[in-house]
């Protein structure tokens, strides 16, 4: 096969950021999805529909002229969040989530939730109501529990409870790292709860993060896990099971602040993304099955249409630019200087 056609895919967990750095990323992901579900951490967070609005507006100013590309807006849960919010939200036409940070968590996670049960339930029945899901960062924060057990850990305490209490929530598992995780999405109801996978979860394992000295830029949140999880989330995606669908948790860090005596967790995808799934794919023998995994999946599961517009994968082999240089500083791209097969091409 030397080309593939797709419906234009969708990416349902996206980090754009503000300013400077929205101006500079936001060209890579219009380029390639039609649309994304844009995560709400910023600098304060997104916690109200009017910021949410005044957010994407600031969006569509950094969108290059002529792009058509619609940001789907979320909100940060917070103990504080009211159920009157949720309201607001579904009314404005442009908040498609509601984001659960426990606090700590991640990047700009310390104004996350402390307490879902305890303070947040009112809000999560609104959510029900209004038919608005939550995605869900499952990772505990207790420091006691070993960083690679944090989603396992979460699974049962958290996400297993918190589905059987409000079975009719609709429930994202954003960014799965585990086989457990695969278990548990695959054990749930079809079209009401469903996890994104990012490129790194599907091609890197913990070995990634150490193999010729540190790697700062294949650190990301949650962390990478053990060889036999990779596996368990690639036979996954490229079974066909429509719980799976493309997120790419694209998130630019400038250099310096990976590359730190505290570095920053994220790794910037948006350019190879799509290039990466195919990679995996492919491997696999599944690219029958990549179209449902990056262009259906993740509309069918949100009750939205599908793209009508297409895009074009051709087998081209290309390289990945060392880095992508600005005036606030450089972005190190996922799969930095290596050769990739699969090259996206324009719009048919």
């Amino acid at each position: 096969m030397e080309e593939i056609s797709l419906v234009r895919p969708d990416d349902w967990h996206l980090h754009l950021r503000d300013g400077d750095v929205l101006e500079a990323v936001v060209s890579h992901s219009a380029e390639h999805f039609g649309r994304a579900i844009v995560m709400p951490n910023l600098k304060p967070p997104v916690t109200t529909t009017a910021a949410a609005v005044a957010y994407q507006n600031s969006i569509f100013k950094a969108l290059p002229k002529d792009t058509v590309f619609t940001p789907l807006m979320t909100l940060y849960l917070t103990d504080n969040t009211h159920p009157d919010e949720i309201k607001l939200a579904k009314r404005s036409g442009v908040i498609y989530a509601v984001k659960l940070y426990p606090a700590g968590a991640t990047t700009n996670s310390q104004d996350g939730v402390t307490d879902l049960f305890g303070k947040c339930l009112p809000v999560l029945e609104e959510m029900v109501e209004q038919n608005m899901p939550l995605l869900v960062h499952g990772e505990v924060t207790d420091p006691e529990v070993d960083i690679f057990d944090r989603e396992k850990i979460f699974i049962d305490t958290i996400l297993r409870p918190l589905i059987q209490k409000l079975p009719k929530l609709k429930v994202v598992m954003e960014h799965i790292t585990t086989q457990d995780a695969v278990r548990f999405i695959e054990s749930c109801e079809e079209g009401t709860v469903a996890a994104t996978v990012t490129p790194q979860h599907l091609l890197l394992n913990r070995n990634s993060l150490f193999q010729g000295g540190l790697q700062p830029h294949n650190y990301c949140l949650p962390v990478l896990k053990r060889e036999i999880h990779r596996q368990a989330i690639v036979s996954a995606v490229t079974s066909g099971n429509k719980r799976f669908f493309l997120g790419t948790d694209s998130a630019p860090h400038e250099r310096k602040r990976k590359e730190s005596s505290c570095g920053c967790a994220g790794i910037y995808s948006a350019p190879v993304a799509l290039s990466l799934y195919a990679k995996v794919f492919e491997e696999a023998d599944a690219l029958d099955k990549l179209e449902a995994f990056t262009s259906f999946n993740g509309p069918d599961f949100y009750g939205l249409p599908r793209n009508s517009s297409k895009i074009k994968l051709i087998r081209s082999p290309w390289k990945v630019p060392e880095s992508y240089t600005y005036a606030f500083g450089e972005l190190i791209p996922m799969f930095t200087g290596q050769t990739l097969e699969w090259l996206p091409s324009s719009s048919i």
